[in-house]
């Protein structure tokens, strides 16, 4: 009897060891045949993205590369994987163009969907920002202001870069309009406005200076769970010291204290990673990602390129380091 009872528990040890073996196997496999997102997600060389989610499909906005152009980079894609680049007819320098804008670029569009579903584009042409209007991610996009004129004219505060708009719509309906940098390198401020219902419309006397520690330029509000992250770079997005910085407050105005993570995003040790910086944040299927630029391994020439990770939180809120050029499972 005692025989029979060790064989009986033998044998069923044996079975339970074989299905936990064959169950991650299983699980192996399927980690194995997942489909991911690779870093990076487009060879198409730009930078600034910016991306809204529209009937199914993505579209990320950016500057092409080196240094913009007369157009911006349009991408769509339903799936992440694969990009076909579209071409819009506006904003470009012939119908951007003041005596206060310069004419040599296009760059760093912020794209928003208002709360009236329409789409609002607010673009840096040389060192002034222009706001456009869409019905449609692809368009026709047309200058929103009535008399064609910049929204933000390159000499509001000519001590500092009128440059990198990006707005933000709180879950009250409020928009707000972030934008800044410096020149030469040093000096960044951030600055901030609410916009009004139509996202265009503002008043100066409303401007404030929000500028958070460690800043340079690309502002990016994300709001979590009641509190307001302020993202943005710090650096030169022409080398290694370019990074994506975080600082967390009470309010869309601060006050800001740097959280514990930061930089968010950084130059990885073997270089993978160079340069991160200028992002945005989207979500899909509850989980937040980020997709920013990186510089690629090139000489002379400033080309970058698109890549996506995951974005996450800690139990209390605070913002972890990204590991970057991980990639992401295919959404």
């Amino acid at each position: 009897m005692k025989a029979i009872t060790i064989t009986t528990f033998t044998s069923f040890f044996l079975l339970t060891l074989m299905g936990s073996i064959l169950s991650c196997q299983k699980k192996g496999d399927e980690v194995k045949n997942e489909k991911r997102i690779a870093n990076p997600i487009s060879e198409i060389a730009c930078a600034d993205p910016s991306i809204v989610q529209y009937e199914g499909k993505y579209y990320i906005y950016a500057t092409v590369d080196p240094w913009g152009g007369e157009e911006l980079v349009v991408l769509e894609s339903d799936d992440f994987l694969h990009w076909e680049r579209k071409h819009i007819q506006w904003p470009n320098l012939t119908d951007c163009s003041s005596p206060t804008s310069g004419r040599d670029r296009v760059w760093a569009p912020g794209v928003t969907q208002g709360k009236d579903g329409r789409f609002y584009m607010y673009v840096t042409v040389h060192n002034e920002i222009w706001v456009g209007e869409s019905d449609r991610p692809l368009g026709p996009w047309r200058n929103a202001k009535e008399d064609g004129t910049p929204l933000i004219k390159g000499d509001m505060f000519p001590e500092y870069h009128m440059i990198d708009a990006e707005a933000f719509v709180d879950t009250d309906g409020q928009a707000y309009l972030y934008w800044g940098s410096g020149l030469n390198w040093e000096n960044g401020h951030c600055f901030v406005v609410p916009l009004a219902e139509d996202m265009v419309t503002f008043d100066a006397a409303e401007i404030r200076d929000v500028t958070p520690p460690n800043y340079f330029e690309a502002p990016y509000m994300l709001k979590k769970d009641g509190k307001y992250h302020l993202m943005y770079s710090q650096g030169k997005c022409v080398d290694r010291t370019y990074m994506i910085r975080s600082a967390v407050g009470d309010t869309p105005y601060g006050p800001w204290v740097e959280e514990e993570s930061s930089p968010i995003v950084s130059t990885s040790v073997d270089s993978t990673t160079l340069g991160p910086g200028h992002h945005t944040v989207f979500q899909q299927g509850g989980q937040d990602y980020i997709l920013y630029h990186r510089i690629r391994d090139n000489n002379g020439t400033l080309l970058r390129e698109l890549a996506i990770d995951s974005l996450n939180f800690d139990p209390v809120g605070q913002m972890k380091t990204v590991k970057a050029n991980a990639g992401v499972v295919a959404f």
